[in-house]
C-alpha cells in the first residue's frame, strides 16, 4: 500500500497503470453536542487506509488524501459545518477522479464516509466512464460491509448506520476517544435497523426532519468502544476483499 501524497511524480507515473487508486471522501459537519465535526472524513480516512493494507498483501493499490469536505448543507441549521453545494460537489468529485486518470490510473475508487455524498459520487463516476476508457466505482463502507455487518448484529438496537448516534460514537471511541464528549445524550432504544433497508425502493425526505431530531438519530450515550472496534474489525474486511474482487474482476 502507498499514499499518493508521499509518492513523487516519478513514482506515480510508473505505479499508476497497474494500481487501485483509492479516493477516500467524507464530510466536516455537525454530529450532535457530542461528536467532533470531522467524525465523517477521520473514520473514512483510517478505514481507507488500513483496508488498503490488507488488500494491499494481494494487489496494488494507492491511497489519495482524503476530501474532508462534502454535501451536507441539510446540516447548516445547527452550525458547525462546512459544505459543497450540489452542483459543486459534482464537479469536485469529478475533476479529482478525472485528475486521477490524468495521473495515468486506470482503476479509480471512491470510497465514502458521509450519506449526503452517496448519489453525487456515484454521477461522478458514471460520467468520467463515459468520457475516459477507465473503470471507475463508489461505494459507502457501511454499505460495502452491510451484509457482514449484519452478520454481526451490529444493527440491533441502534440505527445503523445513522448519524452521530450509537453506531458512529462507537467508531469514534474506538478511533478517537478524546474527540467524544463524555456526557452523551441518552434516547429510548430505538429497536433494530431493519436488514434490508439498505435496499430500499424509495428515499423519503421531510423538511426539518434533522431539526426535529436534534441532529443526530438514535442514543450516542448506548456507544461503546470494544463495540466500535468489532465493527471496524469487520468494515476493514469487508472492504479490503472489495477491493481485491474489483481489481481482479
Amino acid at each position: 500500500m502507498k499514499l499518493f501524497a508521499e509518492l513523487n511524480r516519478e513514482q506515480i507515473r510508473a505505479l499508476a497503470p497497474d494500481s487501485l487508486i483509492v479516493l477516500p471522501i467524507g464530510a466536516t459537519e455537525q454530529h450532535g453536542p457530542h461528536l467532533a465535526t470531522g467524525m465523517d472524513f477521520l473514520t473514512v480516512e483510517w478505514i481507507a487506509r488500513r483496508a488498503a493494507e490488507v488488500a494491499g498483501a494481494h494487489i496494488p493499490i494507492v491511497v489519495a488524501p482524503t476530501l474532508p469536505f462534502g454535501s451536507s448543507h441539510h446540516h447548516f441549521v445547527f452550525g458547525g459545518t462546512l459544505s459543497l453545494s450540489t452542483k459543486t460537489y459534482y464537479l469536485v468529485l469529478y475533476e479529482l477522479v478525472e485528475s486521477l486518470v490524468r495521473d495515468g490510473f486506470q482503476r479509480i475508487f471512491l470510497l465514502n464516509g458521509h450519506g449526503g455524498n452517496a448519489e453525487l459520487m456515484q454521477l461522478a463516476v458514471r460520467d468520467i466512464v463515459l468520457e475516459h476508457p477507465v473503470r471507475a466505482a463508489a461505494g459507502s463502507y457501511w454499505n460495502i460491509a452491510w451484509d457482514a455487518l449484519i452478520a454481526a448484529d451490529a444493527h440491533r438496537g441502534r440505527r445503523l448506520p445513522g448519524h452521530a448516534g450509537d453506531f458512529e460514537s462507537s467508531l469514534m471511541l474506538a478511533l478517537r476517544p478524546e474527540l467524544v464528549a463524555a456526557d452523551r445524550p441518552h434516547r429510548a432504544p430505538s429497536g433494530d435497523t431493519d436488514p434490508h433497508s439498505a435496499r430500499s425502493t424509495f428515499r423519503d425526505e421531510q423538511h426539518g426532519a434533522w431539526k426535529k431530531i436534534d441532529g443526530y438519530t438514535d442514543s450516542p450515550a448506548a456507544a461503546d468502544a470494544a463495540r466500535g472496534r468489532e465493527h471496524l474489525d469487520v468494515i476493514v474486511r469487508a472492504v479490503a476483499d472489495t477491493w481485491v474482487r474489483y481489481y481482479n474482476a
